[in-house]
Order: C-alpha cells, then structure tokens, then sequence
C-alpha cells in the first residue's frame, strides 16, 4: 500500500557543505581505495594531523590499552610505537599538543541523560567511542604506568589464589602440555605464538610456500605487542568437486563481539554440504551471493595491522581462506633475530618503548606531563618524577590553572571531578532511558477505517524500517495503530513521510506518544541529526541482500563513500533490510540520499539519527516492561535532585562544564589531538561504560560548523 496523495511543499533539509579529511573504512565496509588515492593525487592538500577510527567491535569500544597506545604514538610518532589497533592517527609529526580532559564521575549514561546540555561536545568531535568501565585506576591504564610491573611475576597479592604445589589441581596441572611448555606462571601474549618452525610443522599457510602460490596476503605486517588485539577465527566448510571449500567464516573481538559473520558461495559444484559438523544445508546456501573474494576483502580492511587470530584447526581455517601471512612471517623472522642474539633491523626502537609509559616516551623526547587535578583527587601520576603535578582546590581552580599552564607543556592532562549519580538513582535513570528511547521510536497513527486492509498498513509501516510490533487500538472511535520500531530512524521517518496524507481515503495523523520523557523529542531529535558523527550518514529502508553488491557496481556514482554498514539479526545472523552509509562529506551524503531515494533505487530514507554505538549501549540497559505511553512518575529521590540548583547538580554541572571546556578548547592552538574522556562509574549495584571523544582542534573545525557554546 503506498500513500494516495503526497504532502506537497516539502524538501529536504539544506546542509552546508564540509571539506573532511578522508578517513578510513569502519565495520565491515567495502572501500574503494584506488579511486579515493586517485582523487588524493589530483587534489593535493597541506598535509595535517588527522584522525581515522577503525574500529572493529560492533559497539565502536577502545580499551583501556588501545587508547594508551594512541597515546604514546602521538608523542613517539609512527617510527617507535606501532600503530594503534583501535584508531589511526596520520601525519604524527604535523601534531603540536596533546590535551586529555577527564571528566572523573560521570559515564556514557551521563552524556545521552544530559545529551542537550552538552553542546559543545557532541557537535565538535567526530569520533565518539565506547570506554569499557573503569579499573582501580583508570588513569594509570590509559598512560600506561602498570605497564612496569615485569611480565611473569604476579602481584605478591594474587600469589594465594594460584593452586599450591602440594594440591591435587597443581598435580594435574604439571602434566599439561601448555604448562609444560609455558611454565605456571603469568606470560606474555607474544610469548604465546607460535614460532616459524612450529608453523610448519603444523601446515600453517606461509607466504611464499609452494602449496600457497594462489594465496592472498593480508599484509598484517604490524609489530605484535602484548597490547595487540586478538581476533577468534573460525570456519565451516563442505566437500565440493575440488575438495573442501569454505561456507561460512565468523570473526569475534576480544570483548566478545562478533565483527564478521558471512555465509560464503563456493566456486565449485558442492556434493556433501558436511551438515553434521556445519549446519549448513542447501536451502541456506541457496540465496547466498557472497564468495571467497568478497570474504578476503573484508578480513582485508577489518584486520588491523598487528592482528593475532585465535582458534581450533587454525591452519584448515586459513587454508579454506586461501589467507597467507597475517603476521607469522614477520614474527617468525623477529624471533629467529632474537634467538641468534641480533636486533631486528629498525625495530630496536620499538621493541624498547612497547611496554614503557607515556610519561617515560615523554622522558625520551625532553618533556613532561603537566597533570592538573584536585587536591582530593591525586594519584599514583602525581608523584612521577617527569609529571609537573598542580594541585588544585576545586574544580573552577583547576580551569584556571589550565589556561595558564596548557600553552608551555606538549602533553597535558586535566581531571575534573564529579559526584556520581547515588546507585538508586543510576538504576532508575537507566531505566528512564531506556524507556524514552523506546517512546521516540514508537508512533501512533490514524484515524482509519473500521474496513481497513490491516496487512497492506502493517507492510506500509515496515516499509520505513525494522518493527519490533504493530497493535491494532479499538478505544478510540475509529480504529488506530500502534507502531513500535526497532530503531529511531524508522519512526522519523514513518512521521515525517505518513503524518497528514490520505491513506485508503482517510487523512491520517502519524505521531510520537506524548508523555514527560517525549515532550522535547523534536528538538533532541533535532540535534541528534547535527551531532559530527551522525553529518555524512544516511539511514536506507528496504535493502536486499544484494544491495551491497550493486552499490559497489555503481560506486562511480557515489563519491567519498567511507563504509556500507549492514546490520544482522543478533538470533539467526541474517542480514536486516535496512543499513547505514557512511561519507566523507555532509554534500556527499546529501547526493546519494538522492539517488537512492530516486525512482531507480526505490529505498526510503533520511540522514542518520543515532550514532553507532549508541544501540549497543541501549541494548545493555536495565529492561523494562512498561507499555509506550504510560506516564512515568520520579521517585521522590529524584524529584528533589532535579529541582535542586547547586552548582555542582549533574544537569547543570553539564551544561556549564561543557560550554567552559568547549571555550578552553577554542583557546587551543591547531594541530592539538584533544580527548574528552567519561571514564563510567563503578559501584556495588554494577558499573557504567564510559565514553570517549576525540579529534584533532585543526580537523575538528573546518570539519563541523553550527557549533554552540
């Protein structure tokens, strides 16, 4: 059923157009490299310091260690620190600065309850992130100050949790294989690999190899480090006329993320689908389109370049992937190096900063750190001989001294504190937003007639994105629907294409429960479609399986596009009928938004509402059980809260905090890489995430305009 009679005097919203520096692929993302370095090479641009996330959870999460990483390759630059596995950062030697701001107290819950009140941040930085919630000692992590403690020996504290000699468990455990061959003690991850030798005893594929001529590299040439990530591999295969071939390959994270899960069509005639190891039959392979090319190119751009896969059978796996390399030859050659007493050509350097500490990288170069916190909130940091400490009295004091100290220090980092929420109400929060979230995705529509085709409604409702249920409403006179989708961008679009037009002879009203939690949905929804990372991403409604296939058959026709994201059901790992496309350019977006919403392409759709990681993180909230609609009373506890106006309440600790930090950042001089970081919150009820944002002052600025403070 499609709409009798369209609203007219509509257009879509202007956009101004922004210059972006090319960033890399995200997710699984199809790139089209050679014509984005074709159009490189005749629009040469001044080099400058800029940023490109590549991250490879589904929830966008960096860890403690990867941020780390970032940071000490910002003051080492790419000759003596490897890559960042969470985030590139190019032309190192164009940075000037670096500032850290710690916002300690609040999480990702804090951001998203106090979206509107923090202006400045989510306009200003592209690249948001999830933080994983905080240890002991969040800032020890990210400057890497444990990282001292000597691999192999356990902390005198942990010593009593390890079985003693004399147990029955130790008993049984000397005999094992692994510690045999490890020891029983604590070891590092590079001592885990396999070696060359070991490596073909076990017929892993090695480049270069004479049964391994038609394989593909994956030129995952990074130095591995105990920082590096781990990938879990694993592959199905059938019997086909030339032997086995792969059917289905799954990539997991190191949090448990699956990032790649891909059912594959081999090239060859299958005559035993091997169901009873693989589950794969006939009928699933049937619809599949996707080969053993498109798998490689994936792995290709998912992998970053100090990858360590993890698996059973690892060498069947990458032999049905036809994969060589991935790092075995390049560790091998270093620990060949190493056993014959010689230093790995230009490596020494490296070697010698993988486990040392931001501060000592700093040491190396001259410099120190200038640490500014509150007097109550020192740390292990402070006392550090290359740490120019100033303690402060309250938080105002430390904004103070930041404008003064910033200027002369390369490195700085300033920690303000906040009171986190009391766990009562962290609890109801949560819950709160969860619910409000639901009631912006959930719309009501109607009047219609007491005849009306209900199947052609519900096909015309789930035609603008994924609905999680559709209600027929009798209470009112004449019948309504309910519609709840799964996400926000299917309910503004069915609002803003539906509301007030003709269906099966009846003008319809398409609108949002009003309740306390949706009465400034449009303006919230509104901002969301202003915040950096959402400018250049478009939602598409009705995607086949092979619409990614076609896309990149006419990528001619869209320029700058980053990454195709194709979201799965979690349950059954199909592919949804919606997906979200990535640009370089808020202009880029635009055009194709046009293209395909024409009449050869034939999707809906509209420019992003909800950052990637974002669903995840409502996906981890408390559940709740209450219908769309129903009014939701504060418990008294937060009632109070909310109608308190002391400086230090979290809604206008927000608001303020935010449009100070957003004047200090102003103050910066270009070139500076400045990360914002909610650490989360940690407490007996359970622990919050934290959030992170990042960018570089020179980048940031020419990237997003409509900033506010």
């Amino acid at each position: 059923m499609e709409p009798e009679k369209e609203r007219t005097g509509r257009t879509p919203k202007k956009g101004r157009k922004r210059r972006r520096a090319p960033n890399k692929p995200v997710g699984a993302s199809e790139v089209m490299r050679d014509r984005w370095d074709l159009e490189e090479r005749q629009q040469p641009e001044a080099k400058k310091a800029r940023l490109s996330a590549v991250l490879f959870a589904g929830n966008r999460e960096i860890t403690h260690g990867q941020l780390c990483e970032l940071l000490k390759r910002a003051v080492l630059g790419k000759f003596s620190v490897p890559k960042p596995s969470g985030c590139q950062l190019f032309h190192q030697n164009h940075l000037n600065n670096v500032v850290v701001f710690i916002l300690q107290g609040m999480s990702q819950l804090h951001f998203y309850r106090f979206y509107l009140e923090f202006g400045f941040l989510r306009k200003a930085f592209r690249h948001k992130f999830c933080l994983p919630p905080p240890s002991s000692d969040f800032l020890a992590d990210i400057i890497g100050l444990q990282k001292k403690q000597i691999i192999g020996d356990l902390p005198k504290e942990m010593e009593g949790s390890l079985p003693s000699s004399s147990s029955e468990v130790s008993i049984n455990l000397q005999n094992d294989p692994i510690v045999q061959k490890y020891g029983s003690k604590k070891v590092s991850l590079t001592r885990c690999l396999l070696t060359k030798e070991e490596m073909k005893t076990y017929h892993f594929p090695l480049q270069g190899f004479p049964d391994c001529e038609n394989f593909v590299p994956t030129k995952c040439c990074g130095s591995v480090t105990d920082n590096s990530p781990l990938f879990g591999l694993d592959c199905e295969m059938c019997l086909t006329s030339k032997g086995r071939e792969l059917t289905r390959i799954s990539l997991v994270a190191e949090g448990g993320c699956c990032v790649m899960d891909e059912l594959v069509k081999p090239d060859n005639k299958i005559v035993d689908y091997l169901t009873s190891f693989s589950g794969i039959t006939k009928k699933i392979l049937n619809p599949v389109t996707t080969t053993l090319k498109d798998v490689q190119r994936q792995l290709k751009a998912l992998l970053p370049p100090d990858a360590v896969l993890v698996g059973h059978s690892l060498d069947l796996d990458l032999r049905a992937l036809k994969i060589a390399e991935l790092n075995l030859e390049a560790l091998a050659s270093h620990q060949e190096l190493e056993a014959a007493g010689l230093e790995p050509k230009n490596t020494a350097e490296v070697v010698q900063q993988l486990n040392t500490s931001v501060l000592e990288c700093l040491d190396s170069m001259g410099q120190k750190l200038l640490f500014l916190t509150r007097e109550a909130d020192a740390t292990e940091l402070s006392s550090s001989k290359n740490c120019q400490t100033i303690k402060c009295l309250s938080n105002k004091e430390v904004l103070e001294q930041a404008r003064v100290e910033i200027p002369q220090f390369t490195f700085s980092i300033v920690q303000f504190s906040f009171e986190p929420f009391p766990p009562n109400l962290t609890e109801e929060m949560s819950k709160r937003m969860r619910i409000k979230w639901m009631e912006m995705s959930t719309v009501y529509a109607g009047p219609f007639s007491k005849t009306c085709n209900l199947r052609a409604l519900k096909r015309l409702f789930k035609s603008f994105g994924p609905v999680r249920s559709v209600t027929l409403i009798l209470e009112t006179h004449q019948p309504h629907l309910c519609i709840q989708y799964e996400i926000l961008e299917g309910a503004q679009l069915a609002i803003e294409s539906l509301d007030g037009i003709l269906v099966e002879g009846t003008c319809i009203k398409v609108q949002r429960p009003v309740t306390e939690l949706t009465l400034d949905c449009d303006i919230l929804v509104n901002e969301l479609e202003q915040d950096s990372e959402n400018q250049g991403t478009i939602y598409l409604s009705g995607v086949s399986e092979t619409f990614k296939e076609h896309l990149l058959q006419q990528s001619s026709l869209f320029l700058g596009l980053e990454a195709v994201i194709l979201p799965k059901d979690l349950k059954n790992g199909k592919q949804k009928k919606y997906c979200f496309l990535r640009f370089k350019t808020f202009g880029s977006a635009q055009r194709a938004l046009g293209i395909l919403t024409g009449k050869n392409w034939k999707l809906k759709g509209r420019h992003a509402l909800t950052p990637r990681h974002l669903h995840s993180w409502l996906r981890g909230l408390p559940p709740e059980s209450r219908p769309p609609g129903l009014r939701v009373i504060p418990p008294p506890s937060e009632q109070e809260t909310l109608q308190m106006v002391k400086v230090d309440h979290p809604k206008i600790a927000a608001w303020r905090w935010g449009r100070k930090i957003g004047k200090l950042y102003h103050s910066l001089c270009p070139g500076t890489l400045c990360l914002i970081l909610l650490p989360g919150t940690e407490s007996t009820h359970g622990s919050l995430s934290g959030l992170g944002l990042m960018g570089i002052k020179d980048e940031e600025e020419s990237n997003s305009p409509n900033k506010c403070l």
